[in-house]
């Protein structure tokens, strides 16, 4: 079942003060057309330039995730695209009047009950994903950081943190699909430990900080004094210590928030790769720096999946588009020169076959006996016959292909009994007045074993 794009169904506007800046920010969240993403806009700079939420763009990750792009900036980015990407949006634009989005209560909270009030709508195109086939893994040995991404059904986390504290040390969260994230993971805040606040505050950062828009974690002894102190520095009323190890100030909403709040910050980081998941991801003390990174394994991955020589995927269970008999309906050739065995996919400008090689061939008792290697002609042949097939399925009638020109043909590794060929036939160009044009690939494996490009004249036989 196909899934279409979408956005909002209309524009909504938030604002709140910046966590580090303590700048009051004001964000429009519009509707974008199809294949836009999410992209910020920098409405209080000359040109107003946009940023594309993409990790190309990240310049750092200390205390959220920063993009920058041709010298503009956006910062602590993560809780607004956790809540696109959980509320089942593409393409959003956001109009931003400062460089930081704003903190608010330091979760996806608010974000997600303003685009529930201004809906979403379905678009007219399908929303691609990347699908996880097989395990992607990023490791940090330094900080002890593991992602992996893992095949799965669904868009699924789970999440592990670690701290050296009495009060934090070990916590999980888990989330099976997208649909629980409103309900289970976008209310849950962002936590600080209380040794840090006045680290940070000391170096210009969380000038905006307040310990209502955060869990303030105490891991040690701390007087009533020293916790007097420092909420005199964030200009906030005094708070107590619970017997828990956090402040009086709030009450958690999950044993596990903490954790929770790390898998939210994962999914905002993640939709930096810049397509959908469908996939499962396991993150093992997560952090904006290990989760932008992973994002870019992502999208080097997305890049090397949309490159024309990538090899299809193939198992040999997937479901048959056309087999032996159907392709016997199309081309006119027989034993022993029908050289595709199965199509297991075809596109508006492409299609895949597959022929399983055996020893039994007979061209290996001569080429050679001692050695059986396939000929390149066959190869050559056999992506002709794939291109055929592509160009014949629609024709209502007897057609038949003669193939007029190939070009750049080359030969990269041997083929031999036992290997499983898969063909890819790519449309270059538009069919015109009967004549199309292809390019041809052979894989074994991930490999390149031969190419060439095509031409080919469609006849129709009396």
């Amino acid at each position: 079942m196909t899934v279409k794009q979408r956005t909002l169904a209309k524009e909504f506007s938030i604002s709140g003060k910046g966590l580090h800046t303590s700048c009051i920010v004001s964000m429009t969240f519009k509707p974008a057309p199809v294949n836009h993403g999410f992209k910020f806009q920098r409405v209080d700079l000359e040109n107003k330039p946009v940023i594309g939420a993409s990790a190309e763009y990240v310049v750092d990750t200390a205390r959220g995730t920063v993009l920058e792009y041709q010298g503009a900036r956006i910062s602590t980015i993560e809780h607004s695209l956790a809540a696109l990407t959980g509320m089942d949006l593409d393409n959003v634009l956001i109009e931003i009047d400062n460089e930081e989005v704003p903190i608010l209560d330091g979760s996806a909270r608010l974000f997600v009950e303003e685009i529930e009030k201004a809906g979403t709508v379905e678009q007219d195109a399908e929303r691609e994903y990347f699908v996880v086939t097989e395990r992607i893994v990023y490791k940090n040995e330094k900080t002890g950081s593991e992602i992996i991404a893992l095949p799965d059904n669904d868009y699924s986390l789970n999440v592990l943190i670690s701290f050296n504290s009495t009060v934090l040390n070990n916590q999980y969260a888990s989330m099976d699909s997208l649909a629980d994230f409103k309900a289970e993971i976008a209310n849950c805040r962002t936590f600080v430990f209380l040794h840090e606040l006045e680290f940070l505050l000391k170096n210009n950062l969380v000038k905006g900080g307040d310990v209502d828009n955060a869990i303030v974690i105490i891991d040690r002894p701390v007087s009533q004094e020293e916790l007097d102190r420092i909420a005199d520095l964030f200009n906030h009323k005094r708070v107590e210590v619970k017997e828990q190890g956090i402040l009086n100030n709030l009450e958690l909403q999950y044993d596990n928030e903490c954790a929770r709040h790390k898998l939210l910050d994962v999914i905002g980081d993640l939709a930096l790769a810049g397509k959908r998941i469908k996939g499962r991801i396991i993150a093992t003390k997560p952090g904006h720096g290990a989760n932008t990174a992973f994002a870019k394994m992502i999208a080097k991955a997305i890049h090397k999946e949309a490159a024309i020589d990538k090899a299809p995927h193939y198992d040999a269970k997937s479901p048959v588009i056309m087999d032996v008999n159907k392709i016997k309906e199309l081309l006119p050739h027989r034993f022993p020169f029908l050289l595709v065995d199965k199509v297991i996919d075809v596109q508006d400008n492409y299609l895949v076959g597959v022929k399983n090689v055996t020893v039994n061939e007979p061209f290996f008792q001569g080429h050679f006996p001692e050695e059986p290697v396939m000929p390149g002609v066959l190869l050559v042949e056999a992506m002709a016959q794939a291109g055929g097939i592509f160009v014949l399925r629609n024709l209502v009638g007897k057609y038949s292909t003669y193939f007029m020109k190939i070009d750049n043909v080359k030969f990269r590794k041997k083929v031999v009994p036992g290997d499983t060929i898969i063909f890819k036939v790519i449309l270059t160009s538009p069919i015109r007045r009967g004549i199309a044009e292809m390019r041809g690939i052979c894989y074994v494996g991930d490999s390149i074993v031969a190419e060439g490009d095509y031409m080919a004249q469609i006849v129709k036989i009396n």
